[in-house]
């Protein structure tokens, strides 16, 4: 009865494209008749079997015992980032992930952006290195005490974002924003400029940043609709979450931490997650597909964000009295 149970959990975690008796025996590097075996009960599960496919198929053993077992999902966490090394390991780690998807039709990445997806920030420019440095001073107690000047990010770490940032233009990918998807880049700003530890001229320099990354997302939206859907969503809160689809299974990240997500493959899980992503989709304007005026629209709320917060730089500035 375990087995049966256990098998009937694994079978959820696939792909109807695939073989259930194929997926067995690769998990477990035995023939096909061996699979075969096992999942008609002709031949007993070994503890070592059982422990490889838990890990194979990313289950946990308690969902056997479990009687709401499709209320239990079984995830692993991304490693967390709590210094350059950790964040070099994650732009490296997370480059590797996506290299074999790029230029593949069958591959798709939903991104329900809360917050600037970190593809876009991942340059060698000035708002980059900021991002950096916010996620880095909160995780980071040696940083605590750094300004922004003092913050100087490896050659190796800026080269490893780079080529995370370009592997991304090469995806197939899916985004849906709203104009709040900014906001908390510019609260960071506004905040670190506020406490000293940002000098007005970064501050200015960041901002122009963030409008010129606009108006390359903008760009993209016309020059690669082939490969990159913009939606515009004005009434559900986005969370960050992604969704990867290949044509053999689906993952979905959900964060928890800064930059650290826990990540699932189960189906059921993913079919709900899904779901929901076209709900907002059906909800939101495609900009890839609107006219001029939608886009300009959309993006001009944005850039008076910026607008306002660089006229608060300035303003405080020229009302300093030595």
């Amino acid at each position: 009865m375990i087995q049966e149970n256990f098998l009937a959990l694994i079978k959820k975690q696939i792909s109807s494209k695939n073989s259930f008796i194929d997926k067995i025996a690769m998990a477990l590097d035995i023939s096909y008749d061996a699979a075969h075996r096992r999942i008609s009960n002709k031949s007993k599960l070994s503890l070592e079997e059982g422990v490889l496919l838990a890990k194979y198929f990313n289950l946990s053993i308690d969902q056997l015992f479990s009687n709401e077992d499709e209320h239990i999902v079984a995830v692993k966490k991304t490693a967390p980032v709590k210094d350059m090394d950790s964040l070099l390991a994650y732009y490296k780690n997370s480059y590797n992930s996506l290299l074999p998807f790029i230029n593949n039709p069958e591959v798709e990445m939903i991104y329900s952006a809360k917050d600037l997806p970190i593809f876009y920030t991942s340059d060698d420019n000035l708002l980059s290195k900021f991002k950096m440095y916010v996620w880095l001073k909160i995780m980071d107690t040696e940083l605590s005490d750094t300004k922004f000047t003092g913050f100087n990010p490896s050659l190796s770490l800026i080269e490893a974002a780079k080529l995370l940032g370009n592997v991304y233009n090469d995806l197939y990918a899916t985004e849906i924003w709203d104009v709040t998807t900014i906001n908390s880049t510019l609260k960071q700003i506004h905040f670190y400029f506020e406490s000293n530890a940002l000098t007005s001229k970064d501050a200015l320099e960041i901002c122009d940043d963030l409008q010129e990354l606009l108006n390359s997302i903008s760009k993209k939206i016309i020059l690669q609709k082939n490969n990159f859907k913009f939606y515009y969503n004005e009434l559900l809160l986005m969370n960050n979450r992604v969704l990867v689809k290949t044509p053999t299974e689906r993952s979905l990240y959900v964060p928890f931490t800064i930059l650290s997500y826990y990540r699932t493959n189960d189906v059921v899980t993913c079919d709900q997650a899904e779901k929901f992503l076209k709900i907002q989709m059906d909800g939101s304007k495609l900009l890839s597909s609107a006219g001029e005026k939608e886009r300009n629209l959309f993006f001009n709320k944005m850039h008076k964000k910026i607008d306002a917060l660089r006229s608060l730089i300035i303003a405080k500035n020229i009302l300093e009295f030595e």
